[in-house]
């Protein structure tokens, strides 16, 4: 029986898509060969939709308790914003474009087979727009050829669910020519991996809007038959050989990035000129940027220069892990931190960054992504943070249960997570480095400046709306109102009781001068004490403090 198109059908699709792609992702993985042979793509596009699933039941949660219903442009921007905040990778990123395109037409319409046909059509297209250098044989093939069956069901008079049933038909059949369009797909012998994953979301769009439920997977292998199918399965021997471009840049680089349309518009250029497979999506001020560069730092910087990015994510690929099965290290660092600026430092420090803006803590899964991206037999955990322990515990038993052995160490703030990663040796034996990590960490005390957004009651007394906050390992201890005076108070508190290292990480709000006068001020009022500054960018605190 067909249903409408709609917000249930949309959270139907969702939750389809996210049980599609969750039984494929391993598949999708092994056939990952273009643009770089990481073998992630399955992982990524489960992850992107994972956000977009969270975000539609957040929508439909918060209709609930108001006593109203979504309608479809509520339950379809939900999924394409979603999307954009959660996309992972170059696969990940490009979905979450497409939905967006499907969302500029849907969200006007009521839901008919020619406003689903024009969505297509429009997701299509954009995902070319997005995309620096567009090349045929990938996803955005695939989701021409799915516009262009669903043009020509809708011609017939179609409903909404054959329009969606021909896309789908119209991408495999798409997909299975993939090899023959992109040479790297020819002699790894395998299909697109990123226009696999498409396959499976309008198998799941299909299957939501008809009620019918397909089943078996399409072979991936170049030479395969192409059976009745929804998902994609690993042909004998179809396993990605890591032909891809050995010679391509070191680093993935992903931000979220809130700028105006000039500003991207020239970061477009810049990062092009950075790397390559640039993909920038979004809109409306929120952008998501992904490309692959040797310059890491560079990447991130240009996005500093265009807007506020945060939750960065940087990942090495190193020449061996470009194949498929990639090479272990003996042992590596994931840390969270709040900023852009703190992302960057972690990198060049040889530990992977997982970076995170104020009120969006990451999920466990997340985590969990991030110390199998570090392709390492140990990991050393940083949440950095009190309220992410429960978080951290469970990713870290979570990656123990996949062979991975995982010390979280309990880091509390981002200054102690630095001073953790400044003794981190994987020379050593991984029980002394757990031990030298956390006894760094516990060796340093943490403060914090904010800005009260209300009036409330504190551990110092009532504050107001707009006065600084002094905390001290999480308790308010001084009230002000000039931040530069506060922090001053707050480092004599501190520095009352003995201390060494002064470690100062601006905040992206944080006046010009306040670094130069806090470290004269040190540098005069406690001898011996050496002070070192860092460029945070966190949003939440202007300046974050720690005393070794």
């Amino acid at each position: 029986m067909p249903y409408p198109l709609d917000a249930a059908a949309v959270r139907s699709w969702c939750g389809l898509a996210l049980e599609a792609l969750g039984r494929e992702r391993e598949r999708i993985d092994a056939i990952n060969v273009y643009p770089v042979a990481d073998g992630d793509t399955g992982t990524n596009l489960y992850l992107t939709l994972e956000s977009a699933a969270r975000a539609v039941e957040a929508a439909f949660d918060g209709h609930t308790s108001a006593g109203t219903a979504p309608c479809l442009a509520d339950a379809i921007g939900a999924m394409a914003h979603g999307a954009l905040i959660g996309a992972r990778g170059n696969s990940g990123t490009i979905v979450a474009q497409l939905l967006r395109g499907m969302t500029e037409v849907l969200a006007a319409t009521d839901g008919s087979a020619d406003a689903l046909r024009r969505a297509l059509r429009r997701a299509a297209a954009s995902t070319y727009e997005a995309v620096a250098h567009p090349v045929e044989g990938t996803v955005l093939t695939v989701a021409t050829a799915a516009a262009d069956a669903a043009e020509r069901a809708a011609a017939g008079a179609a409903g909404a669910a054959e329009v969606a049933r021909a896309a789908h038909e119209g991408a495999r059949t798409a997909l299975q020519a993939t090899p023959g369009q992109l040479a790297v797909l020819g002699r790894a012998g395998v299909v697109d991996a990123g226009g696999c994953g498409l396959v499976a979301l309008l198998g799941a769009l299909a299957d939501a809007l008809s009620g019918e439920v397909s089943a078996t997977p399409v072979a991936v292998r170049a030479d395969a038959p192409l059976p009745e199918a929804a998902g994609c399965e690993v042909a004998d021997g179809a396993v990605a050989d890591g032909r891809g471009d050995p010679e391509g840049p070191a680093f993935e680089v992903i931000y979220l990035l809130e700028a105006g349309d000039a500003a991207v518009a020239r970061l477009r250029t810049r990062l092009d000129g950075l790397g390559d497979s640039l993909v920038v999506v979004g809109g409306d001020g929120l952008w998501n940027v992904h490309v692959h560069v040797d310059d890491a730092g560079a990447a991130v910087e240009a996005g500093i220069e265009a807007g506020r990015p945060y939750r960065v994510r940087i990942t090495h690929f190193g020449g061996a892990s470009r194949t498929k099965e990639p090479a272990m290290t003996a042992r590596a660092v994931v840390a969270v931190v709040p900023g852009a600026g703190l992302a960057g430092l972690c990198a060049e420090a040889g530990a992977m960054p997982v970076a995170v803006r104020p009120g969006e803590p990451p999920a466990s899964g997340e985590l969990v992504q991030a110390i199998r991206q570090a392709h390492a037999r140990e990991v050393m955990l940083l949440p950095n943070d009190p309220d992410l322990r429960h978080t951290a515990a469970a990713a870290a038993e979570q990656a123990r249960t996949e062979g991975v052995r995982v010390a979280l160490i309990p880091t509390r703030a981002a200054v102690q997570g630095i001073a953790a990663l400044a003794v981190h040796e994987p020379g050593r034996s991984f029980d002394e480095d757990v031990v030298a990590m956390t006894a760094a960490a516990g060796a340093t005390r943490y403060a914090e400046l904010a800005v009260a957004e209300r009036q409330s009651w504190t551990m110092a007394g009532v504050c107001q709306a707009g006065d600084v906050l002094g905390l001290i390992d999480g308790d308010v201890v001084v009230i002000g109102s000039d931040l530069t005076r506060t922090a001053m108070t707050v480092l004599d508190r501190m520095l009352s009781a003995g201390g060494e290292m002064v470690t100062l990480v601006l905040g992206a709000d944080a006046p010009g001068a306040l670094a130069e006068r806090l470290e004269r001020h040190v540098r005069e009022r406690h001898l011996a004490v050496d002070t070192v500054v860092y460029e945070g960018g966190q949003h939440a605190a202007p300046l974050l403090i720690g005393v070794e």
